[in-house]
């Protein structure tokens, strides 16, 4: 009996981009990282791309690529986030696409995901095309090759969204057990009930389609996938191999395929180094010749199915009724809130069919009129969105529009193209997947469907879509009373954040005060180009007057804009902009504000921006999130040292009578010094570690301990983690910088000691890489005698003990495993 064992990982997460910006904003809930996406890729994508395997004294032996050894999907708004924002772990991830094509004969490990993670079987047969298309194309975009497979949202599945996968070429799914109704080998006509979760997992199935095609389908092992989803499996390296091997079944006589799937964010992120668990269970069954690595499409071509099978339509993996998780109040949910109901499901998608299917006939006679086929253009989408250079849209253009179009046209195109993929956006499946109305997940597919309602409004003409839209989000009702219903979270939480080329021009105007930008510049998804700017300053206060061109790199909307910005010195001021109406009156508004202003009348000035832009006013809530935190952590700098000032006199004058006390027992010391000594010692260490100061740091984290004071060790861990990192990239680029080297050799000493963790997984990459590739040189010259170089390789050396690497092993060609592979756990 042969053994074959494929672990699958689905990695995805919902796209979060702000509609308007295409960008996600600060998320304060990821702290200290920037947003999710960060976050769960720092615990997750890039440590499933660099792994560790570790020595039996707790070292680095190896960092195997996990991707490379497992079948895999990612979403592709993921890996569209992943190429611009964390570059390394997306050339892994393709990286280990290609080595598994060498490793399982020819056959990738990549399959593709439907586009934006919609429940197929509740969407209407033309976005099912559309989503499986688009998951198609970006596959090939990225990976460079056609997917064998392809993942489906949720598992989510009818015979329909099927066929269509077997009309586009994909030759297999993976669904859960749950999913078979029933079975029966090739060349007999008796059905085998399998329903509640019997099937044998172990091999491949054939599902005849109502077309007439088929395509294979895989059943993942439910009580494995579910161990180490929800039982804690991951947290014993051996364990996990034990429990994998235990799917197999001595009484079956065919080639067996033991395999689980999980979300993938369940090694590491869900489960902390859950990926080195996954990374030993995989090296010790190889090496062991305990069963062979495989992927589905390798085990498919070796060993084609010798069984039918029915499945059950509208199932899934995550929900027992099937799929009426994403439309109803079914019971399904989180659990966190046993108190709350999930009835706003139904009207929230009864809201959004409503503006799809209302909008779609607009769309088609509006689009009708300059393209030769709406929805052939929409399907054609994709190749924009993954290339939206001026050349790529004129081909896009010239392949659908029906005449070569005026430059308005082409921004109607593209709003039109906009338009059905926010329709499409909104009904990512989390935004009905857990409890509450308001959660960030439906907020976000509101917002996805009000920049639909807008670019209605504007390409469509349609000035009736969003009164009737909020009258149907009345119907859901939020378990919060502060929320109330769909409209009123509508109104809060997505009428606020519209963006349009005005809004923009406040945004460039305000910060201009803040930060100097270049002629040419980009912010979000809009470029400018500066025409004309000039400052002028009195005191504390600053006039800033300007115009520049505006332009939407979605939609190729553009505009020339002026503008006018007071500010006071602090968190007060006050923005005009206007659409630029000629050089005669834009120099006019130019001479009298600024002849108001030097002479200090701060109230006309006032007035003349008033006069000048109308009800076109601005202010520092005007700003986009990230540049209102950064601004305002500006204007709070002096107030921040202000504090820190007075802290620092407190700390100073009292702490010897508050030894004193410490040494009186039970005497509990003031709040008011306990205060001081919270903030003071926080913002010191911070600043230490940012300023590569590591000798400071004892005597902090001396008196941090004295005072019992609870360090922000995220923060401060976050804030050495940088530095480290910048200072292991200068070593990559400039090795022979002995400063460098003795520096960030104090800073990993430093951070071994903390008594909280610092992410130091980006060091260790490197240090493995220059082990690899720069070491052997210096230890070559070393042995001649070369004293510069002996120093060199003894601070490496030593810096990689500090960093938990075991050198010599990892420079051995001839090190064999024995000795190497351990228990992985938590503890470790």
């Amino acid at each position: 009996m042969k053994r074959y064992l494929c672990v699958h990982g689905h990695f995805y997460q919902p796209p979060r981009e702000n509609p308007w910006l295409e960008a996600i904003e600060m998320q304060d809930s990821a702290y200290p990282y920037h947003d999710w996406n960060e976050r769960i890729s720092a615990e997750c994508y890039n440590a499933n791309a660099a792994s560790r395997i570790l020595d039996y004294q707790g070292r680095i032996a190896s960092i195997p690529n996990n991707y490379a050894n497992i079948s895999f999907n990612f979403g592709p708004t993921l890996l569209a986030w992943l190429k611009d924002k964390d570059p390394e772990t997306y050339h892994r991830i393709l990286a280990a696409d290609k080595e598994s094509k060498r490793r399982f004969s020819g056959h990738g490990s990549a399959l593709a995901l439907a586009y934006n993670h919609m429940i197929l079987p509740l969407a209407n047969g033309r976005d099912k095309y559309t989503q499986v298309l688009w998951g198609i194309r970006d596959f090939q975009h990225r990976f460079k090759r056609k997917p064998e497979g392809m993942w489906l949202p949720e598992t989510a599945v009818d015979l329909e969204t099927l066929d269509i996968l077997a009309a586009l070429g994909i030759k297999f799914t993976i669904l859960a057990p749950n999913q078979a109704k029933r079975v029966r080998p090739k060349g007999r006509r008796l059905w085998m009930d399998v329903s509640g979760s019997r099937i044998d997992p172990t091999m491949a199935y054939i599902q005849r389609l109502p077309s007439g095609r088929k395509i294979n389908l895989f059943f993942y092992d439910g009580p494995i996938s579910r161990a180490v989803a929800f039982e804690g499996l991951l947290a014993d390296g051996v364990k996990f191999a034990e429990r994998l091997l235990s799917g197999y079944d001595s009484n079956r006589p065919h080639a067996q395929l033991v395999h689980i799937a999980t979300d993938g964010e369940s090694y590491g992120h869900h489960h902390a180094k859950g990926d080195m668990a996954l990374a030993y269970a995989l090296r010790y069954i190889e090496e062991n010749d305990l069963a062979q690595l495989t992927n589905y499409a390798e085990y498919l071509k070796k060993h084609p199915p010798t069984h039918y099978v029915e499945i059950f339509e509208n199932s899934s993996w995550s929900c027992v009724h099937g799929v009426d998780r994403w439309w109803r109040d079914c019971g399904c949910n989180s659990g966190g809130y046993p108190q709350w109901n999930q009835a706003w499901r139904t009207p929230l998608r009864d809201a959004l069919d409503w503006l799809r299917d209302n909008l779609a006939i607009k769309y088609e006679q509006v689009a009708g009129r300059l393209l030769n086929d709406p929805w052939a253009a929409r399907n054609d989408y994709i190749n924009v969105i993954l290339d939206r250079s001026p050349e790529n849209i004129a081909g896009f253009l010239r392949k659908h529009a029906i005449r070569n179009p005026a430059p308005d046209n082409v921004t109607t195109i593209l709003k039109l193209m906009e338009l059905q993929r926010h329709l499409m956006l909104m009904y990512t499946s989390c935004g009905w997947f857990f409890d509450e109305l308001s959660g960030i997940e439906t907020v976000q597919v509101l917002q996805y469907a009000g920049r639909a309602v807008q670019l209605a409004q504007e390409v469509l003409g349609d000035e009736t879509v969003e009164p009737e839209f909020l009258h149907r989000l009345e119907g859901a009702k939020s378990n919060i009373p502060e929320h109330k219903d769909g409209r009123r979270l509508y109104e809060k939480t997505v009428k606020g954040t519209m963006v349009d080329l005005l809004k923009v021009g406040a945004h460039y105007a305000v910060s201009s005060l803040f930060e100097e930008y270049p002629v040419k510049t980009r912010i979000f998804a809009y470029s400018v180009e500066q025409e004309a700017y000039q400052v002028h300053e009195s005191g504390r206060l600053r006039l800033a007057l300007g115009r520049a061109r505006f332009t939407s790199e979605i939609t190729r909307e553009s505009a020339a804009l002026s503008f006018g910005v007071l500010h006071f010195g602090d968190h007060n001021l006050n923005c005009g902009v206007r659409e630029f109406r000629g050089a005669e009156a834009y120099d006019a508004m130019v001479r009298e504000a600024t002849d108001i202003f030097k002479r200090a009348d701060i109230p006309e000035t006032i007035r003349c921006l008033d006069r000048h832009f109308g009800a076109s006013i601005y202010s520092l809530k005007s700003l986009f999130y990230d540049e209102r935190r950064k601004v305002l952590d500006m204007v709070m700098e002096s107030t921040l040292l202000e504090a820190e000032a007075m802290y620092r006199q407190i700390y100073n004058q009292q702490a010897p009578l508050m030894r004193f006390l410490k040494s009186m027992d039970g005497m509990p010391l003031p709040s008011a010094f306990l205060n001081a000594a919270d903030f003071l010692l926080n913002f010191h260490l911070r600043k230490a570690f940012e300023e590569e100061r590591f000798d400071a740091a004892p005597a902090l984290l001396e008196d941090a301990g004295l005072w019992e004071i609870k360090l922000d060790a995220a923060g401060l861990g976050f804030a050495l983690k940088q530095t480290m990192a910048r200072l292991a990239l200068n070593l990559r680029y400039q090795p022979d910088n002995i400063e460098t080297l003795e520096t960030l050799t104090r800073a990993a000493g430093l951070a071994a000691d903390l008594p909280f963790d610092v992410d130091i997984r980006q060091v260790q990459n490197i240090y493995f890489t220059m082990l690899q590739t720069v070491y052997p040189e210096w230890r070559r010259l070393a042995d001649q005698g070369e004293k510069t170089a002996r120093h060199w390789v003894d601070l490496f050396q030593s810096l990689g003990e500090k960093l938990a690497v075991c050198v010599e092993y990892c420079i051995s060609e001839s090190a064999t495993s024995e000795g190497v592979l351990r228990l992985v756990s938590h503890e470790n």
